[in-house]
């Protein structure tokens, strides 16, 4: 009878996830993600078969970890991975948490992800092939319980990420795992030229073949040497491996959909003389409180302290000093949407007369008040641990600049640009799912890295030029970024705050009318290219050009890398680096004006906005 409901509810849930899919194609913009990705899938499978052909096994079992590592981070830069099926949906249905485990997990493996994996693994069917027909038969079942070790660790690290999430030294911790992550994928090169000029690639097979990800090929290599009892324990071992994970996760599933919240001290009432000191009382409180806000907090300094200490690795510590920076320019990207944060909360700020202008410069001064002292205290740390002179008028005119010019910007860009989210009192038991709008969110947080990092740019230009006059200057280009961007928010918020509220209530699918985006109406290239740009310019304009022009202005030049302009002449190299500066810009340019451009109109008179 279990075993009967358990299959029902797999076949159902599996027809819901394949007609969600089949819905979700009809949207270009996923569309062309979910191919994309697909691509770039295909192409790394096809990486790890390679290698199984040549029989580089170390290289292999190598791969197949990192594989299995991205299953388990990748959900967590992505919006807690596919919620098409939200627990929460079946919380009221007549089903043990076994049975709604398992369909889940069933309706999980319907996707494009679980068949590339599917086709990554089928590496050790290649290995088994070139040992013997009984290493050949083992494969098959290890293919098998490896790819449902991978789903079960992606969808037990988002349940345990949630749990994380929803007490204060988890976020902590979730917010140090996401920034180193992070920084790896942006500073990991130097970690890789350590690690290839040292002789431990060995002990890292050895160490891949310890972890799970890399038991379904020593099931492999034991039966093609003929050693049964280890082939049999390997596969015995991912079975009791994938139990656990499954036992674990039904049991935070549990705890997702029934749990409650009690037992919750009184808090201190808001003290406050004017409207000003309670709007700035208030969002000090988010910053400390709301467990998401401190989780955001952590990461952005976190993220600049591991992308600037990285490169320690290979013995550079030209980058030390510009750790305080780099966790502004992600402090103010990652705080673009404080008021779609607010969600319908924002109607308590507009039922106030005169409540804009408050509001506003109080979240300045909280962002200020919470990142200002951290950095500025890291960069004189690691500036006087580095012991480059020459770098203090440099970070300390772009500093102030930063700071004022992210303070303004966060505010102008929430404004201007919010993007709706779940409500605070209805977030899920994923609290990394944010909504149906993650893209558009990646999408402002992308263009805000620019932005922030452009306000830095004269300070930079005049601490070049005249040392340590760039600090006045630094001072007074982040105050005025910070008035005028402050300024613009506020009469923006007052004069059309009650349709920002009405996009955070309803999304951008009902304002008024039912309006729908102009994007819809381009042609199919144009949206391709310009989530293309999106998506890459990143790489010509921060590691084709910011980094080595750092390393230029140094003069520590001789760590080449991938970076092409230290590889041309050097009267050319600042000509590379200009031209990818360049390039990355007008990428970032083309795209967001794309975006912007295709603005929404009310249904019936859908035109594209004319450029």
């Amino acid at each position: 009878m279990a075993l009967g409901l358990t299959y029902a509810t797999s076949h159902t849930l599996v027809r819901v996830r394949l007609a969600a899919f089949r819905h979700a194609l009809k949207d270009q913009n996923r569309l062309t993600w979910i191919v994309g990705g697909g691509l770039v899938g295909l192409a790394l499978a096809g990486g790890l078969i390679w290698a199984a052909g040549k029989g580089d096994l170390d290289v292999l079992v190598v791969g197949l970890g990192v594989w299995m590592l991205g299953w388990v981070i990748g959900p967590m830069f992505a919006g807690g991975g596919d919620e098409t099926l939200k627990p929460e949906y079946f919380s009221m249905q007549p089903l043990s948490p076994r049975t709604l485990s398992a369909g889940l997990l069933t309706a999980a493996l319907a996707g494009v992800a679980p068949v590339i994996s599917l086709l990554a693994l089928l590496s050790l069917v290649v290995v088994g092939t070139q040992l013997s027909i009984a290493a050949t038969l083992i494969a098959l079942p290890a293919v098998v319980l490896q790819l449902l070790c991978f789903v079960l660790a992606s969808r037990l690290a988002v349940a345990v990420y949630g749990v994380l999430l929803q007490v204060r030294s988890g976020a902590v911790i979730a917010a140090l795992v996401n920034a180193f992550i992070l920084a790896f994928t942006a500073q990991g090169w130097a970690l890789i030229v350590a690690f290839v000029s040292t002789d431990v690639q060995g002990t890292v097979a050895k160490a891949a073949r310890i972890a799970p990800s890399g038991w379904g090929l020593v099931a492999v290599e034991a039966a093609g040497r003929g050693d049964w009892l280890r082939a049999l324990g390997a596969l015995v071992g991912l079975v009791l491996f994938a139990a656990l994970m499954f036992a674990v996760w039904s049991a935070l599933l549990v705890r997702r959909t029934t749990a409650t919240r009690i037992g919750r001290k009184p808090r201190r009432p808001l003290s406050a003389t004017g409207p000003g000191s309670a709007a700035g009382a208030k969002e000090l409180r988010s910053w400390t409180r709301d467990l998401l806000y401190g989780h955001r907090a952590v990461f952005a300094i976190s993220y600049g302290l591991f992308f600037c200490l990285m490169p320690l690795a290979i013995g550079w510590a030209a980058m030390l000093p510009w750790a305080g920076p780099a966790a502004v320019v992600m402090a103010g990207s990652m705080s673009s949407n404080l008021y779609g944060s607010d969600g319908t909360a924002l109607w308590t700020t507009l039922m106030i007369p005169g409540s804009a202008r408050p509001d506003v410069r109080a979240r300045q001064r909280a962002f200020l008040l919470v990142f200002g002292p951290p950095t500025l205290l890291i960069t004189l740390l690691l500036t006087w641990w580095s012991g480059y002179a020459s770098a203090w008028p440099l970070v300390l005119s772009v500093l102030p600049a930063l700071l004022g010019g992210a303070a303004g910007l966060v505010v102008a860009c929430s404004v201007y640009a919010a993007v709706p989210t779940t409500d605070a009192h209805k977030r899920s038991g994923n609290p990394l799912n944010s909504g149906e709008n993650e893209g558009e969110t990646m999408g402002i947080v992308y263009l805000m890295l620019v932005l922030v990092a452009l306000t830095g740019g004269p300070a930079l230009v005049a601490a070049l030029a005249w040392s340590w006059w760039g600090v006045p200057i630094g001072v007074l280009s982040g105050v005025l970024a910070w008035w005028y961007f402050g300024r613009l928010a506020a009469r923006r918020l007052d004069r059309r705050g009650p349709e920002l509220l009405t996009l955070l209530r309803h999304g951008r699918s009902v304002i008024g009318e039912i309006k729908r985006s102009n994007l819809e109406k381009l042609p199919r290239w144009r949206r391709t290219t310009a989530g293309f740009c999106l998506g890459f310019g990143a790489i010509p304009l921060f590691p084709q050009a910011v980094v080595p022009a750092i390393f230029l202005l140094t003069g520590n030049d001789d760590t080449k890398s991938w970076f092409l302009a230290l590889y041309v002449d050097k009267p050319w190299q600042w000509v590379v680096v200009a031209a990818m500066a360049a390039l990355g810009l007008a990428m970032y340019t083309y795209g967001g004006l794309t975006y912007l451009r295709a603005k929404p109109v009310p249904d019936g008179s859908v035109a594209v906005a004319a450029e």
